[in-house]
């Protein structure tokens, strides 16, 4: 894998596509710096290398061309402090500005490209449009893993008009790193926890992980499909009457391999969606009428993490319950500290996607697994053994 480490920058122009893709509010501050945070170690090599950095990144879905909301001028600031230097912006990412900016940069200077979907050719994958992206650069850095899944011009396109000269970004390494190491080398026993509301998000990575899992645990709301294609009681639970076929289907090819697929036992049911309705814990598969399951009880949690505590490899997609909910995240807390417990020990965890992610922040807890992907969307097509087309244009 190349890498920014295989490379020296020394009076180079490296063109370093970011994903700053960043929550702000009202007045346009940053609300969580987490994706810029993680790039700093790529750009900080760069830079001390003697090179200097021009950054591109989309914000937001801008619909027709520019607006004020989703300008990355916003985010000036923030990169001027943790960067230490003044960082200069173009107020488009492409023309004469941008190339004039470009072209006067010195070792140690950093440049903030505006909003590449600005211009709907970014998303379209426009390689004339990706042409005058890379003209503006000596080199191609992606270390935008969270845009990876999009064949987009800065994304994709861009790689071809650097054949000898383009790399992975440390963060984007780290993350195609971490997941092969789930999916191609994970040491056995290999668990996968998997949450959340709907099997439909799901289905495709069940069926990739099937035949690479010891244990397979499903929790959230999709676990009232499974229990009703078993023939459970479910009452209001969520459910996805369609996929009843496909999480039978899933039931009977884990029995044909071996894998152990684990259905909770018990849920914790709630009168209604709201965190002070009236509840009970249940059997999963009697929950009465008018009720819905909305986090897994006590008999599961314990079941769960004895298979956990067992693991040499644990990958965790998805809450186990309605964790937003104080009344609904005693599954879903338990899980991840299992999870923490057991990678300290030794097991290899990777955790991805939004809420799991937002569960392990939650907690406290992302210093106590192994790696926690900010992927979202790239990380699940991976896992679902799809091509990714920023990671196959620059090659692993």
């Amino acid at each position: 894998m190349k890498t920014v480490d295989s490379y020296h920058f020394k009076d180079k122009k490296a063109l370093v596509r970011v994903d700053y893709n960043v929550p702000l509010d009202e007045q346009f501050r940053i609300t969580d710096t987490t994706r810029i945070d993680a790039s700093l170690p790529t750009l900080r090599k760069i830079l001390s290398d003697g090179g200097s950095v021009i950054l591109m990144s989309h914000l937001g879905r801008p619909k027709e061309g520019p607006e004020e909301k989703f300008s990355l001028k916003h985010l000036l600031g923030y990169l001027s402090q943790v960067l230490h230097t003044p960082v200069q912006f173009a107020d488009d990412c492409i023309g004469d500005q941008a190339a004039e900016k470009a072209a006067g940069l010195r070792p140690g200077d950093v440049l903030l490209l505006e909003n590449l979907r600005f211009h709907k050719e970014e998303t379209k994958g426009n390689e004339e449009f990706a042409g005058k992206l890379a003209r503006l650069g000596d080199v191609y850095v992606n270390d935008a893993f969270g845009s990876a899944h999009r064949a987009h011009a800065s994304t994709a396109i861009i790689a071809g008009f650097f054949p000898d000269r383009k790399m992975f970004g440390y963060l984007m390494a780290n993350e195609v790193t971490s997941i092969n190491n789930v999916l191609v080398s994970a040491k056995h026993p290999f668990t996968a926890v998997l949450g959340g509301a709907k099997v439909s998000g799901k289905i495709e990575i069940i069926n990739h992980l099937m035949d690479k899992v010891d244990n397979l645990i499903i929790g959230g709301g999709m676990m009232f499909t499974f229990i009703r294609a078993m023939g459970g009681r479910i009452g209001n639970s969520l459910v996805e009457e369609d996929l009843l076929d496909v999480a039978k289907s899933a039931l009977y090819r884990a029995k044909e391999l071996g894998v152990n697929l684990m259905i909770p036992v018990d849920t914790v049911a709630a009168s209604e969606f709201n965190n002070e309705a009236e509840r009970r814990t249940v059997q999963a598969d009697q929950v009465p009428d008018g009720w819905m399951g909305m986090d897994i009880g006590p008999e599961t949690m314990k079941n769960f993490a004895e298979i956990i505590h067992q693991s040499s490899t644990i990958l965790w997609n998805g809450p186990m319950g309605v964790f937003e909910m104080p009344n609904f995240e005693n599954g879903t807390r338990f899980i991840a500290e299992s999870i923490a417990d057991v990678t300290q020990k030794g097991a290899y965890s990777l955790i991805g996607g939004g809420d799991s992610v937002a569960a392990i922040n939650k907690y406290h807890l992302a210093d106590r697994v192994s790696y926690v992907s900010t992927g979202g969307g790239a990380m699940l097509e991976y896992m679902e053994g799809k091509v990714l087309p920023g990671v196959a244009a620059i090659g692993v």
